[in-house]
């Protein structure tokens, strides 16, 4: 009788179900976003290594209008690299975007052009899929080999090595020497991390007309991860001194480490949650309340339906759980809805680069008791009521 009821009143349901599912569907965003963003800091970790650090020219959490961000110089490097304790490997680094490499009749757009010193691979714990490393030799001759990205490497060659191909970088030749191997993450802005070549330094700055005394970036790499807190603060004090920096100023680098990446992950996911929790929180109530009210007028609209079952011999607890029945076959519809309206949404969103989504069985199944906590919160009252209608008065039309 409860599933007859649900289907011969269509448009209460349709109100009732919508107003469940946008709740659920923020319920949704918020554990798939969650998870995702846990999956996205487990990857960038690893990616990034917890032996490393990256050193940015410029302060980037406190950059003033003006401000410098070429301010890491050969001598740096130098001086880290022979002076500071633990360290293992400098790296500087520089990058050209939006540059295009063609190879054969195939041209590829929008690539990052990196310029680095010896051993690339190596010092981003990056696998080469096939082929050698950028070399002490390539860096010093100014060769021109390249290092493929996976993403450019497929675009121009498909299946086929591309390691002894010759491609074009900016018109120029280079010969492929190695392809790093495929790690799928993306950067944010529609940015992807297998979108690069990489090139020796010295050739980049030399083709590229740039400056040969300073650096975007240095990667930097410690003997011991486990004492990265104090690597970082030496490594942040001995900068500080490099650059003539006095106790009040304003460091002019930035020094992001694996800790670092997951303290911002770990700030972006409590605002996330705390944003989607009071939305899905307010949608919830908001359907709850909508199946309440709906629920009331239909017991009093239902007035002789209930009298004429308890006429008929039903009990009040019969009438009471078939009313709970209703409301909670609606609300379970509405939670599928909304998980998927929330799955669909997470997916339009994660191509939009606005959060990456993940889909998991805790969603589900929280889905699944949300709604079914909505209907039997919100039934409840209202199934009450129809309980304890006197039959009398009900079949008089008095409910």
């Amino acid at each position: 009788m409860g599933l007859e009821a649900v289907w011969s009143f269509k448009l209460r349901s349709c109100f009732v179900i919508m107003g469940v599912a946008f709740g659920i569907a923020s319920l949704t965003l918020i554990v798939t976003a969650v998870d995702g963003a846990n999956r996205m800091a487990v990857e960038m970790v690893d990616m990034f290594g917890p032996d490393a650090a990256l050193v940015f020219g410029g302060n980037i959490m406190h950059r003033a209008v003006g401000m410098r961000t070429m301010t890491l110089s050969r001598e740096d490097a130098r001086r880290i690299e022979e002076s500071l304790p633990g360290v293992k490997a400098v790296l500087p680094m520089r990058a050209n975007g939006g540059q295009t490499i063609k190879a054969g009749n195939r041209n590829y757009q929008d690539v990052l052009v990196v310029g680095t010193t010896e051993n690339y691979a190596s010092a981003w714990d990056w696998p080469l899929a096939e082929g050698r490393d950028i070399s002490a030799e390539d860096e010093a001759t100014g060769a021109k080999v390249v290092l493929l990205g996976d993403k450019p490497a497929t675009e121009l060659f498909g299946d086929e090595s591309p390691v002894g191909k010759v491609v074009y970088v900016s018109g120029i030749p280079f010969q492929v020497v190695g392809k790093l191997a495929y790690r799928g993450v993306t950067t944010g802005g529609g940015g992807d991390i297998d979108n690069r070549v990489i090139i020796p330094l010295s050739t980049l700055l030399q083709r590229y007309n740039l400056d040969r005394k300073y650096f975007r970036a240095l990667r930097i790499k410690f003997y011991e991860p486990q004492a990265m807190a104090a690597h970082t603060e030496n490594l942040r004090s001995f900068l500080r001194s490099l650059h003539h920096l006095e106790p009040g100023d304003e460091d002019d680098f930035t020094i992001l480490t694996a800790d670092e990446i997951l303290k911002f992950l770990s700030m972006f996911k409590g605002g996330l949650s705390i944003f989607l929790g009071v939305t899905a929180t307010i949608a919830l109530l908001v359907g709850g309340f909508v199946l309440a009210n709906l629920f009331s007028i239909s017991v009093s609209e239902r007035a002789e339906e209930i009298g004429l079952k308890k006429a008929l011999g039903a009990r009040s607890s019969a009438i009471l759980f078939q009313f709970l029945v209703e409301a909670c076959v609606l609300t379970l519809l509405g939670g599928v809805l909304g998980l998927f309206l929330g799955l669909g949404l997470g997916q339009f969103l994660s191509r939009m680069d606005i959060l990456t989504i993940q889909f998991s069985w805790k969603a589900f199944f929280l889905a699944l008791a949300g709604s079914q906590a909505v209907g039997i919160v919100f039934g409840l009252k209202p199934a009450r009521q129809a309980a304890s209608l006197d039959p009398i008065q009900a079949l008089r039309g008095e409910g």
